[in-house]
């Protein structure tokens, strides 16, 4: 991985292309990040750079991040993120990583938090199969059915059924960067991404490009 940054989900909206194509796009605010610490191979055993995102007070901080940045004189972060990179010698504590670091036409892979929803049933979580709407089978039909065989009795792990739903972290890959507005820090990714509007996303190179 080359560069990243970290971003805030605006939302879903579409563009047209030259010939009038319509283009999903969802709208991220990437950036300006700060470069709050570096990592060298020869101190960490890798290379990587961390980055800050969203001034905050600090009252919303503790006081080990607030030491943090007070060390480089820097501002306190609402949002750290470590990305490693091959070679991070062209980075500095303090430098600021903004939405330019990215090429429109270059494909990025993009990480967020799904949106969760609780505790819920095997038919919405898995999308499994609905029992017979009819006389004889219930009195639920929204149910997974068996659970087992007679022998071995008991329930194999990874049987799908009802539980916790989304809230987890989700990576797209191959994203392509369809549009760049560095004056207002904005990037338009064709596609979808997780989480809700407002979402704190990883924007990176793609790996398998």
């Amino acid at each position: 991985m080359k560069k990243g940054i970290i971003g805030k989900k605006i939302g879903m909206t579409q563009i047209f292309d030259e010939v009038g194509n319509v283009i999903p796009v969802t709208i991220i605010q990437a950036g300006p990040c700060v470069v709050s610490q570096k990592k060298t191979a020869e101190q960490d055993g890798y290379n990587a750079v961390q980055l800050g995102f969203e001034d905050c007070k600090d009252k919303h901080a503790t006081k080990a991040e607030i030491g943090h940045f007070a060390k480089n004189g820097l501002t306190t972060k609402r949002h750290l993120k470590e990305f490693r990179l091959e070679d991070c010698s062209g980075y500095n504590v303090g430098d600021v990583v903004s939405v330019e670091t990215f090429a429109v036409g270059e494909k990025v892979d993009v990480t967020g938090m799904t949106k969760g929803h609780g505790y819920t049933g095997a038919i919405k979580r898995w999308n499994l199969h609905k029992l017979r709407m009819t006389h004889g089978v219930g009195p639920v039909h929204r149910q997974s059915g068996s659970m087992g065989v007679i022998d071995p009795a008991r329930i194999f792990k990874n049987k799908k059924m009802a539980g916790q739903y989304g809230n987890e972290q989700v990576t797209i890959l191959n994203l392509a960067v369809a549009k760049i507005d560095a004056e207002n820090n904005l990037i338009a990714v064709r596609g979808a991404i997780p989480g809700a509007k407002g979402g704190i996303v990883f924007i990176r190179d793609s790996i398998k490009a």
